[in-house]
C-alpha cells in the first residue's frame, strides 16, 4: 500500500511526477501509457533492450536492459526525493492541521521540522495562550457536554446563515456544529440535538456547560432540562476560561475557517461552508487530551474515518452532470468550486456561480491546484470572521456587548439548515438553489435594494469594506493609535512623549504655577496625566493630546474652592442662530482655543503635588470651567461685545450701520457669525493676542454636529455621532427597519422581566436624546422610552434596540434650515372652537 507520493528522477532526464512511494514494493514500477503522455515520448523495445525518445527533438533520454522480464533502467545513481509540494498539498487536504497532528496523520513526513503553510500563519496567528491547567476529562460519552454560540457574523452565509452552536462532548471531543439565523433557533436545535444522542447512543445528556448568556436561562430551555435531568452549568460573568473547552473549539474552528478560506481566495460569504468543513477535519485529526487518538474514531469505532478522500477547500472542480434529456453535444460537467463534505450522503459539496446552485455528487474531477476564485475576487476575510487575541489569566477580557433581536424565518432546506457537522448519516432531500453572490458596491453606506430571497444581506448596509472614506479612515484611525496605561507606557512612545512636552511648555508659558515651599496647614491636589485621540471631521486622526490635569475630587469646598458653575451655549440657541445664518447667507467660522482652562485666573490658592502654587486653573480643578469663563468673557467685552441675557454664552455686537457680531463659546470651542466681516477679522485679531487660538476656517463640526452650508441653506447632520452609538452598543451589524417603533406595541410600566443594568439603558437613552437636535423623526420614540428610566424592562429596551435599528437605515439623515429670503415666521394649527380668541 503506498503510504505517499512526490516525484522521481530515475534519468537525469528523465523527471517523473506523480509517483508513489510503496516501501514494501520490491520494484520500482513505471506505467508505460503514463511516460508517454507526461513526457512526450515513444518508447521503442527491442529483444534485450529498451529506448525511450524525445518525440519533439529526438534525442534518446533513456536506455533500459531487460532483467527478469522487467526492462531496468540503467543509471549511475538512483536519485529518488520527495516533493517539497507534496506536503503543503496534502496539509491543505486535511484543512490545514497543525505539523504535530499532520505528522501523526502522515508518519512519513515525520521528519519534516517545519511547514512553510503561508494560508496558516494568516488564518491563526495569535498573541498567547492561557496557561495550560489540568483537565479532568469526563468519563464515559455525554457526562458533559459543552455549548457555545459564536456569533453574529458581520456578513450573512449563502443560505442566510449569522450564527452557529457548537456541542462537544467532553469525553471524545467530538463536536457537532448547526448554523443559525438567528439566536431564537438554539432551543430548538438543542432539542433535536438531544434526541439524535439518546437515539443513536441510548445514552442521555447529563450535564450542560455554557456561559452565562441568557438564552440558556429562557422559560423553555430551563423547563426542557428540569424535564430530563440535566444539570447546567453555566460560567461567571466575563469569565470565559470557566467555560474553556467550548472557547478553544471554537476558536480553533474560526482558525480554520479562517486558514481555508484564505488559501483559496474564497469570499467570505461562503464562512457557512467553511466552518462545517473545518469541523468535520477537525473531528478527524488527533487530539492531545486524548493521547493522540481522532475524536470521531474514539465515539464511532465501526466506522471508515473518510468516506471519501479529502480535498482542497476552495479548488476548481467539476461536476458530472446527471440530468437526463442532454443534448448529446452539450458538455458533460460543470464547474464548481469545492465547498466541503456531505455527512447526510457519500458525496461532495460543490457549488456552481452560474447557476447559484448546491451539488452533492461522488462524480467530481478536482483541480487541486486551481482555486476556484482569484485574489481580486476575494474580500478581507477579517471582516467576517474576527482575528482572535487571548488575554492573560489575570487579565481577563471583558465580552463584547451581545445584542438580541429577531429576524425573519427565511424557509432553506432542512438538510442543510439543521445538520451538524458530525452526526451519522440520515436521508436528506437535495439541496436547493442558494443566493446569488453579491456585486461590488460603490462606498454603500446607506439603504441598499432588497432581495425575496436574501432580504438583508448585512453587507450592502455596513460591512468595513464598503463604509464610506471618513468613517472607513475613522475606525481604522482609532484602531491603530491606542491609550497608554501608564505614564512610562507613554514616555516610551514618540507621539504620545511629544504630547506630554507640549502640554508641559504650553502649562509653563501661561505661569500655571509658582515654585514654592508647601505652607504648613496647606493641603495638596494631586494631578495625573489623560491622554486623548483627537479625531477630526474626516476620520483622521488630528493630533495625539496629552493632559495634566488635577485631582479635582480631592478638593475640599470652602478651602479649595469656592463657586463652580459656569454657563455654556444651549443648543436651541445655537439651531436658532444657525437659522438665522441660512435666511440671511452669514458665514459661518470656527475657533479653538488651545489649553483654554490653563488661561483662567485662580482667586484660590491650591497646590499640586509638593512645590506647585497654581497661580492659573488647571483641568481637573472644580473652579477651573467657572475661571476660564469668566477670563473669556471680560477679553470679548473689551472688545465692545454684549452679553445676552437669555444665554450668557452668546455674545452680540452691533456696528454704527446696522452691522452684526454674533459669538457662540461652548468651553473651549468658538463659532462666529454675523455680517460684520471686517469686525469679525477684527474679533478674531484680538482673540488671538489674549490666546493660543487656533483658526479652524469655515464651521464644519460643532458640539458633535456636521454642518455643511451653501447657497441652499445649512444642513445639521449627526451621522459620526450615531455610528458611534452604534458601534458603542454593537448594533453596527444589526438588521435595519422603517419605522422607529412597532405601532402594535404599547409601553407601559413594569413590562416584562426589570433588566439588571438599569444604568445602561439610561445612558443609551440620553445619548438618543441628544440625536434628536437633527433628529426630530425619533424625538416621539424616545420620549417614549424615556418615561421609563427609573425602571427600564426588557420590553423597554426593545424599543431601544428598535430605534437603533431604524437609525442604522439612515444615519446621516439630518435636517436642513432653507434660505427662503425672508425671517417671516409662519406657524400652523387646527381648527379649534378658540381660534377665533387668538
Amino acid at each position: 500500500m503506498a503510504k505517499g507520493f512526490g516525484f522521481a528522477h530515475p534519468l537525469p532526464s528523465l523527471p517523473l511526477h506523480s509517483v508513489l512511494y510503496a516501501p514494501e514494493c520490491p520494484f520500482n514500477l513505471i506505467s508505460i501509457s503514463k511516460i508517454t503522455r507526461t513526457l512526450n515520448c515513444s518508447i521503442t523495445f527491442f529483444d534485450k533492450f529498451v529506448t525511450l525518445h524525445d518525440r519533439s527533438t529526438g534525442k534518446t533520454i533513456g536506455i533500459g536492459r531487460e532483467s527478469q522480464g522487467l526492462y531496468h533502467l540503467t543509471s549511475p545513481s538512483l536519485a529518488v526525493c520527495i516533493s517539497t509540494d507534496a506536503p503543503l498539498l496534502i496539509h491543505s487536504r486535511l484543512g490545514h492541521p497543525s505539523l504535530s497532528k499532520f505528522q501523526k496523520m502522515v508518519p512519513s513526513f515525520s521528519s519534516l521540522s517545519s511547514l512553510a503553510c503561508e494560508s496558516c500563519q494568516l488564518g491563526k496567528h495569535t498573541r498567547v495562550s492561557f496557561p495550560k491547567r489540568l483537565n479532568n476529562r469526563a468519563k464515559s460519552p455525554f457526562e458533559l457536554v459543552h455549548i457555545d454560540v459564536w456569533g453574529s457574523c458581520r456578513t450573512a452565509s449563502t443560505l442566510g446563515f449569522q450564527y452557529f452552536v457548537t456541542f462537544i462532548d467532553d469525553y471524545s471531543r467530538c463536536t457537532w456544529l448547526f448554523l443559525m439565523k438567528n439566536r431564537a433557533e438554539l432551543f430548538s436545535i438543542f432539542q433535536k440535538f438531544y434526541a439524535e444522542i439518546q437515539t443513536q447512543f441510548n445514552i442521555s445528556i447529563r450535564v450542560l456547560r455554557s456561559d452565562n448568556a441568557r438564552e440558556y436561562f429562557s422559560a423553555p430551555f430551563t423547563s426542557f432540562m428540569s424535564q430530563h435531568g440535566i444539570i447546567h452549568q453555566s460560567s461567571c460573568a466575563h469569565t470565559p476560561q470557566q467555560n474553556r473547552v467550548a472557547e478553544c473549539k471554537n476558536r480553533h474552528l474560526v482558525e480554520t475557517a479562517r486558514t481555508l478560506l484564505l488559501h483559496s481566495h474564497v469570499p467570505f460569504r461562503f464562512w457557512g461552508d467553511a466552518i462545517l468543513t473545518a469541523c468535520y477535519l477537525i473531528n478527524r485529526m488527533p487530539s492531545s487530551v486524548l493521547h493522540d487518538q481522532i475524536p470521531h474514531s474514539f465515539l464511532f469505532p465501526d466506522q471508515p474515518l473518510y468516506f471519501l478522500p479529502p480535498r482542497v477547500f476552495g479548488c476548481t472542480c467539476f461536476v458530472h452532470i446527471l440530468t437526463p434529456g442532454q443534448d448529446k453535444l452539450s458538455a458533460r460537467a460543470t464547474k464548481c468550486i469545492f465547498l466541503g463534505y456531505s455527512r447526510l450522503q457519500k458525496g461532495y459539496r460543490c457549488y456552481s456561480s452560474e447557476t447559484h446552485c448546491y451539488f452533492l455528487s461522488a462524480d467530481v474531477t478536482f483541480f487541486e491546484d486551481s482555486p476556484f476564485f482569484s485574489t481580486s475576487e476575494s474580500l478581507p476575510i477579517s471582516e467576517v470572521l474576527p482575528l482572535p487575541i487571548i488575554s492573560p489569566p489575570d487579565a481577563v477580557p471583558s465580552r463584547p456587548l451581545q445584542v438580541y433581536h429577531r429576524r425573519h424565518h427565511v424557509a432553506v432546506p432542512p438538510s442543510l439548515a439543521a445538520v451538524p457537522a458530525d452526526s451519522p448519516p440520515i436521508p436528506s432531500a437535495s439541496p436547493a438553489p442558494a443566493l446569488p453572490p453579491s456585486a461590488d458596491l460603490p462606498i454603500a453606506l446607506r439603504k441598499g435594494n432588497r432581495s425575496t430571497r436574501n432580504p438583508h444581506p448585512i453587507y450592502n448596509f455596513l460591512s468595513y469594506h464598503r463604509l464610506s472614506s471618513p468613517y472607513s479612515a475613522f475606525v481604522s484611525a482609532i484602531s491603530s493609535v491606542s491609550l497608554p496605561k501608564s505614564t512610562l507606557e507613554a514616555l516610551s512612545h514618540p507621539g504620545w512623549r511629544q504630547a506630554m512636552v507640549d502640554e508641559m511648555t504650553a502649562l509653563h508659558s501661561n505661569g500655571t504655577w509658582d515654585l514654592v515651599v508647601l505652607p504648613s496647614g496647606k493641603s495638596t491636589v494631586g494631578c495625573r496625566w489623560v491622554y486623548i485621540v483627537k479625531v477630526g471631521l474626516d476620520g483622521q486622526v488630528d493630533r495625539l493630546k496629552a493632559r495634566l490635569v488635577a485631582k479635582g475630587y480631592t478638593q475640599v469646598y470652602g478651602s479649595d474652592y469656592g463657586d463652580t458653575f459656569s454657563p455654556v451655549s444651549k443648543i436651541a440657541f445655537v439651531r436658532l442662530l444657525l437659522s438665522m445664518v441660512a435666511m440671511r447667507s452669514w458665514p459661518l467660522y470656527q475657533l479653538d482655543i488651545k489649553n483654554a482652562f490653563l488661561h483662567g485666573d485662580l482667586a484660590e490658592e491650591g497646590e499640586s503635588g509638593l512645590v506647585c502654587r497654581l497661580c492659573r486653573s488647571l483641568y481637573g480643578l472644580k473652579q477651573s470651567p467657572r475661571a476660564w469663563f469668566s477670563r473669556f468673557s471680560s477679553v470679548v467685552q473689551e472688545f465692545g461685545m454684549f452679553r445676552i441675557t437669555a444665554d450668557h454664552s452668546v455674545f452680540y455686537h452691533h456696528n454704527s450701520s446696522g452691522q452684526c457680531i454674533y459669538l457662540v463659546v461652548y468651553v473651549d470651542d468658538i463659532v462666529i457669525t454675523g455680517s460684520d466681516q471686517n469686525g469679525i477679522q477684527n474679533l478674531k485679531q484680538h482673540l488671538f493676542t489674549h490666546f493660543q487660538t487656533k483658526d479652524l476656517g469655515k464651521l464644519k463640526y460643532f458640539l458633535g454636529i456636521e454642518i455643511a452650508q451653501s447657497s441652499s441653506g445649512v444642513v445639521l447632520s449627526q451621522r459620526k455621532y450615531a455610528l458611534d452609538i452604534l458601534e458603542e452598543t454593537g448594533m453596527l451589524d444589526c438588521k435595519p427597519v422603517d419605522s422607529p417603533m412597532d405601532p402594535n406595541v404599547k409601553l407601559i410600566p413594569g413590562q416584562g422581566e426589570p433588566l439588571g443594568d438599569p444604568g445602561r439603558y439610561r445612558r443609551l437613552v440620553g445619548k438618543l436624546n441628544y440625536l434628536t437636535i437633527t433628529r426630530p423623526d425619533i424625538s416621539f420614540p424616545v420620549s417614549v422610552v424615556s418615561q421609563f428610566l427609573q425602571s427600564p424592562c426588557d420590553s423597554h429596551w426593545d424599543a431601544v434596540i428598535r430605534i437603533l435599528r431604524y437609525i442604522k437605515s439612515t444615519p446621516g439623515q439630518g435636517v436642513l434650515y432653507e434660505n427662503r429670503g425672508h425671517t417671516q415666521v409662519v406657524g400652523y394649527t387646527d381648527a379649534d372652537s378658540s381660534f377665533g380668541d387668538l
